[in-house]
């Protein structure tokens, strides 16, 4: 993608989960990655040792990506560090469950924040290099209840069909400097979020699923890789459902 040999790859939400699994895949002697945590400096801590061990080179900084001003100081590092910004995979998001009727606004606002308007605002500012750059990929991580809906969801819902809208819109607005824009819909994924299920529970979703597993943050890692490859430079505006076959 890059006439340099090595891209830069930021990540939001890179601690841990999905996030951690990104990171990791896009490891190695060709990358240096640049990831956000919220307030888990540990866990970031265990990012940066693992992508080391696998050949890469990466740093993790504390940012609210709800802030437009903590955004922009973060991708000024990135830029003063790298020069570059090849490649921006939005994963940061939050849950805060609860039936319409009985949802608090701040639980509402707070979704909508970090899932929708972080979105909004890594993208603005990582457009404009990747703008001057004429290259570069964004993926978008939605979710598979942002096109199915799910009880007690409405906020998280919302916010991830919110991405899939913004990725459409996005994908068409910079095509033609060769920028590609894309997101990956994960179903269910072995997370912190899936975790505290019960095993009845878990049984439950399990059955629900045509290929009989919940899937692993893995899965979802490579369809992200792809999507910022070249093999992917002519698929743009498009959402890559990894699900099981929950949604076909």
């Amino acid at each position: 993608m890059s006439e340099q040999n090595i891209r830069t790859v930021v990540v939001t939400g890179g601690s841990r989960g999905i996030g951690r699994a990104v990171c990791l895949a896009f490891a190695g002697a060709d990358t240096q990655i640049r990831f956000n945590y919220s307030s888990a400096l540990a866990a970031a801590e265990e990012t940066e040792k693992q992508i080391a061990a696998a050949g890469g080179s990466g740093k993790g900084m504390q940012v609210n990506v709800a802030s437009e001003e903590e955004v922009a100081g973060f991708f000024k590092k990135i830029l003063d560090e790298t020069g570059r910004i090849d490649v921006l995979v939005n994963n940061a998001g939050i849950a805060r469950d609860g039936l319409l009727v009985r949802m608090k606004e701040k639980d509402w606002d707070e979704v909508m924040d970090i899932n929708l308007k972080g979105v909004f605002n890594c993208t603005k500012i990582a457009a404009k290099t990747m703008i001057k750059q004429h290259c570069g990929r964004i993926v978008n991580i939605s979710s598979v209840v942002g096109v199915n809906g799910n009880p007690g969801q409405a906020n998280y819902a919302a916010s991830k069909a919110g991405i899939i809208g913004f990725t459409k819109a996005v994908a068409a607005e910079l095509a033609s400097r060769n920028i590609t824009v894309n997101a990956v819909a994960p179903g269910y994924i072995e997370t912190d979020m899936t975790a505290s299920l019960s095993d009845k529970a878990k049984e439950a979703l399990t059955a629900r699923i045509p290929l009989g597993r919940i899937g692993k943050s893995d899965d979802v890692a490579g369809a992200v890789v792809f999507l910022a490859s070249q093999a992917a430079a002519y698929i743009t505006g498009q959402v890559i459902h990894v699900n099981g076959g929950m949604y076909m």
